[in-house]
């Protein structure tokens, strides 16, 4: 079996660095989502060490999270307001909760962590169980960029010191929609390996997969300012609603 096939690899992996300085400011994802939750409650998939949920409680909704990482929910414990917030250990595709929920939401891109097809599109479906009528179901990913593809199978060389040497490779499966990523690092203490994969899909592919499920899309945005959504825009903030 894969080590991608299991749903806490990531959280194991970054749980340490996850709240590092350079990860984007949660600030106006809390402000966009904040009047969706229309009162609550919310839920957030893969919610991680709470840097979005944590400040989105702090305005007085009630929110819960799933996270296969107990490692990511130690941190979310150790913070002010973590150790009240309910969190469920589980695969996010799952949705092992019962609802219902005024808003699920999934962001920085952690629907493309679910790295078959199959899944992603079983996360839609639970999420329709999940939500009360007329909830909203939000999601942040970036869209897919084909001419970066040949570019980033190219070694990267990332960081060299005098004591230590890292590199980044890539490997694309383009029919699968799949990439598999491999940061090794080189020092004295041996050869470190830091895999990641996703399975990217593009903005009109995930409302197929919402409509199946039973959702429309209901807004769609560049960021999180709801700048207008465009040919040229980069990532896309998807809204989604039951029925």
């Amino acid at each position: 079996m894969s080590v991608f096939d299991d749903p806490g690899h990531f959280g194991r992996l970054w749980a340490a660095t996850y709240d590092s300085p350079g990860n984007p400011d949660p600030a106006p994802a809390v402000d966009f989502l904040a009047p969706l939750a229309d009162g609550g409650p919310a839920l957030e998939l893969a919610v991680g060490t709470g840097r979005v949920a944590l400040p989105l409680a702090a305005r007085g909704l009630t929110v819960e999270g799933v996270e296969a990482s107990p490692e990511m929910v130690a941190k979310l414990r150790a913070k002010p307001g973590g150790e009240r917030m309910p969190v469920t250990i589980g695969d996010m595709a799952d949705v092992p909760v019962s609802g219902p929920y005024r808003l699920v939401f999934l962001v920085f891109n952690t629907l493309f962590n679910l790295v078959d097809a199959e899944r992603q599109a079983a996360c839609f479906r639970n999420v329709a169980r999940v939500l009360a009528p007329g909830g909203a179901f939000v999601i942040e990913t970036f869209v897919p960029d084909p001419a970066s593809f040949d570019r980033d199978e190219q070694v990267q060389v990332r960081e060299v010191t005098e004591d230590s040497a890292t590199i980044r490779m890539h490997r694309y499966d383009r029919t699968a929609q799949t990439f598999v990523r491999q940061t090794i690092t080189f020092d004295a203490d041996g050869v470190h390996l830091h895999p990641f994969a996703m399975r990217y899909a593009w903005p009109e592919q995930i409302d197929e997969m919402a409509e199946r499920a039973g959702l429309r899309l209901a807004e769609r945005y560049a960021d999180w300012d709801r700048t207008p959504f465009d040919a040229d825009s980069r990532t896309h903030i998807s809204v989604y609603r039951l029925g």
